[in-house]
């Protein structure tokens, strides 16, 4: 069945005015094709509705039959519900060791390894005896869950995750997130000095960013970059900032400060966060990439909020790694690891004849003058899927979860000047071992792209694909067989 997010059908009415009526509103949506709503909107309305003979009772059955059916396969008519299989679930079945178990590992699959200097991370038990954790997020509870979350079975703070690496020396260095004074840091100065290593964990939280919190600006809050500055210059060992935040921030000033070895991102990372924090920074998990565009704080003055275009224009920089064309702190698909890795095609098609499936008129009206086909125009089975091939080697010292990303771009001309996202995979490999996987790059999918008219269309030439470190090209072709000139 379709449910609308929550107040949603009483947004389209009161706030968008998309209807005269909240019955009008009712009719439209039933008619559209939902079947409940998240909220009491259409139990209030739908009968207005359809006294007013905007909505016919067969619609309302029929949103009703799909609701129903779903609950007839949870078995929720089938009497007492204890005696059913579903009917005793609680806490114990969420909490198990195994469901506990994959909330670290999607924590550790999250974090993301922005810089390390020097080989900065990952520290060692054997030469960081004694770790000065600091900041207002470094023994976080309910922070580390984000929001639209359920009750957590229980949290590993950050400071708890690295205390089972170390000794810690703990101080918040803010009053939270909010970092309004600083009368915390001359503590957390201390605290480095005393440490042989030292971890800021920063960032913000649900006052800072939410649903109907917007943030004005891209930098830290309060005085959190001074807090950051100042316990680098006074930490004795190498300092690692941590990052709990959703969305980016500009910590350029901390990604060109030499006394700050390493930074990660780590999100919102759940109920094991400070346990998955813990395991990165010792080296027991390897970090991943980066699912976002890092933008500098100077962006928020050059893109009206209200503007909601891609494409970059004069004055106008343009959204998403697609089409920006500006300067960043941190790439889309950015992301170190603690090994290395080298990537090897070992097969991969160098061109590709594209059908076409439609008459003659419309292909010299729609292909040949813009070189390049309609999606529509031609057919888009499982044989314009294309295998490629890639050989991943761990050239490094100890194993790592590597993820690949396949780019594409596509030839010259009015089309996206920048590469896309077309796949990925995530393969664990051992230390000197090698891993074989294969992607299938579909023509119409992942080699189309969309005009300033709307129109999805396959250009023909030189497509480049971006593999990792590697690059190669497909050429498309139109193939005319079946065309009657």
């Amino acid at each position: 069945y379709i449910v609308s997010d929550c107040d949603s059908v009483g947004v389209l009415y009161n706030t968008q005015h998309y209807t005269r009526t909240p019955e009008e509103a009712a009719a439209d949506a039933i008619k559209a094709g939902l079947d409940l709503d998240c909220g009491p909107f259409l139990a209030i309305h739908t009968e207005g509705a359809v006294r007013g003979g905007l909505l016919r009772e067969e619609d309302v059955n029929l949103a009703l039959a799909y609701t129903i059916t779903v609950q007839m396969r949870l078995g929720m008519f089938d009497g007492e519900p204890s005696a059913q299989p579903f009917g005793n679930l609680g806490p114990r079945d969420v909490c198990t060791p195994a469901h506990q178990q994959l909330a670290l590992q999607a924590a550790h699959q999250g974090i993301v390894l922005l810089k390390n200097s020097a080989r900065t991370l990952p520290l060692s038990t054997l030469r960081h005896h004694t770790v000065a954790v600091i900041g207002p997020n470094s023994d976080v509870t309910v922070t580390m869950i984000g929001n639209y979350a359920g009750v957590a079975c229980g949290y590993t703070t950050p400071l708890q995750g690295i205390s089972r690496y170390a000794k810690t020396i703990h101080q918040a260095g803010c009053f939270g997130v909010a970092c309004n004074g600083n009368q915390l840091i001359g503590a957390a100065e201390v605290a480095a000095r005393q440490a042989d290593a030292t971890v800021l964990v920063m960032g913000l939280d649900q006052s800072i960013e939410a649903e109907f919190i917007d943030r004005a600006g891209l930098l830290l809050p309060g005085r959190q970059q001074e807090l950051v500055s100042r316990v680098a210059k006074a930490s004795r060992g190498p300092v690692v900032l941590v990052l709990m935040c959703g969305g980016p921030v500009d910590v350029s000033f901390a990604k060109n400060d030499p006394r700050i070895g390493a930074i990660l991102w780590v999100g919102y990372p759940g109920q094991a966060g400070g346990a998955a924090i813990a395991d990165v920074l010792f080296g027991r998990a390897n970090p991943g990439k980066l699912p976002m565009t890092w933008y500098p704080q100077d962006y928020v003055s050059r893109l009206p909020m209200t503007d909601m275009r891609m494409r970059a224009a004069r004055g106008y920089p343009g959204r998403t790694y697609r089409f920006y064309k500006g300067p960043v702190v941190f790439p889309f698909g950015h992301g170190m690891s603690y090994t290395t890795f080298a990537h090897t095609l070992s097969k991969a098609p160098n061109q590709f004849s594209v059908p076409i499936a439609t008459s003659l008129y419309a292909f010299k009206n729609t292909t040949i003058s813009s070189n390049a086909i309609r999606v529509a125009h031609t057919n888009c089975n499982d044989a314009m899927s294309l295998g490629l091939h890639v050989d991943i080697k761990n050239t490094g010292d100890m194993a790592g979860t590597h993820t690949l990303l396949v780019f594409a771009k596509p030839p010259a001309g009015n089309w996206s000047p920048n590469k896309q996202l077309i796949g990925f995979k995530k393969v664990h490999v051992t230390a000197g071992a090698l891993q074989s996987v294969r992607l299938d790059i579909h023509v119409c999918k992942h080699l189309s792209v969309v005009d300033k008219f709307g129109i999805r269309r396959i250009p023909m030439g030189e497509h480049s694909l971006h593999i990792g470190d590697l690059k190669h090209s497909i050429s498309l072709q139109a193939n005319l067989e079946g065309i009657k000139f």
